[in-house]
C-alpha cells in the first residue's frame, strides 16, 4: 500500500481499477446518490463516536477514517467521470478562500507579537 500519493496518483489508481470493467462509472446521478450514502455513513460514525448514540451491541466496528476513505472513493470517481483534476480543483477552491476569508476570523497571535 503507497501512501504520500499525489491526488492525480490517487485519480489514476482509481481509473486504472473502474476501466477494468465493462460497466465503467456509474452516472452523474448515481455518484451523487452513492456520495450521499457514504456522507450519512460517516455521520453515523461520527454520532456513535462524539454523540449521544451508542453503537448496538451487533453492529459491525467501523471507523470515521473508514468512512472519510470511502467518501473520498467516490469523490475520486466523481472527478474521473467529470474529467476534473481533483488538485486543480481544490487549488482554484484554495486561492478563492484564501482571499475571501483571509479577514473573516480572529487571527492567532504569533510569538513575534508577544515580544514588540
Amino acid at each position: 500500500m503507497e501512501q504520500n500519493q499525489t491526488t492525480d496518483d490517487m485519480q489514476k489508481r482509481v481509473d486504472n481499477f473502474i476501466s477494468q470493467f465493462e460497466e465503467g462509472y456509474f452516472s452523474p446521478l448515481s455518484m451523487l446518490a452513492r456520495f450521499t450514502e457514504e456522507i450519512g455513513e460517516l455521520a453515523r460514525e461520527v454520532n456513535h463516536v462524539y454523540g449521544e448514540k451508542p453503537k448496538k451491541k451487533e453492529e459491525k466496528e467501523n471507523t470515521i477514517e473508514n468512512e472519510l476513505g470511502d467518501l473520498f472513493f467516490v469523490l475520486l470517481c466523481f472527478c474521473n467521470e467529470q474529467n476534473i483534476n481533483l488538485s486543480e480543483a481544490f487549488d482554484q477552491t484554495m486561492s478563492k478562500i484564501e482571499s475571501r476569508d483571509k479577514n473573516r476570523w480572529t487571527k492567532k497571535n504569533n510569538e513575534e507579537d508577544f515580544h514588540e
